[in-house]
């Protein structure tokens, strides 16, 4: 398992039903931190994450801190755009935790806190862009760290 993927408190159905398809593409876990702002088995969901619920595992958690747990010893890098580093700097390794705020308020300060300031990344983009789709960041922040991997089991 190259990464685990950490949603925390994701709002949007399609958005997590993408990032399902994403985490099986390349072979990560998805784990979803409550409270959600959908049920599992919501039709839009469904939709968008078609037949790949069954390629990926995923698993929600009830806190930041059981999320944790279970995902065990990876760095955590949390991604947001009120970090400094850029993503692509980062040395990525297999294991590691990628976390991902809620799509209208990004991740909490308290939740940024608990992450050394070396591990919160951000994506670039132009000034007067105020954020990037949920599905979209999870795509360029994993893609770029499977990239890293060489790939691992990919074809």
């Amino acid at each position: 398992m190259p990464f685990k993927v950490v949603l925390f408190e994701p709002e949007i159905p399609p958005n997590t039903g993408n990032v399902i398809r994403i985490c099986a593409n390349v072979g990560a876990e998805l784990h979803l931190v409550e409270p959600l702002g959908f049920e599992m088995d919501n039709t839009r969901l469904r939709r968008a994450g078609l037949d790949y619920h069954e390629l990926t595992h995923v698993q929600v958690h009830a806190s930041l801190a059981e999320c944790l747990a279970v995902c065990g010893d990876g760095l955590i890098y949390a991604v947001s755009t009120r970090a400094a580093r850029q993503f692509s700097d980062a040395q990525f390794a297999a294991g590691d935790i990628l976390m991902f705020g809620p799509e209208t308020r990004g991740l909490p300060e308290e939740v940024l806190e608990g992450v050394p300031p070396a591990q919160r990344l951000r994506i670039p983009m132009r000034a007067e862009s105020r954020s990037m789709n949920l599905a979209n960041a999870v795509s360029v922040v994993i893609y770029e760290g499977w990239r890293q991997l060489g790939y691992p089991r990919g074809v």
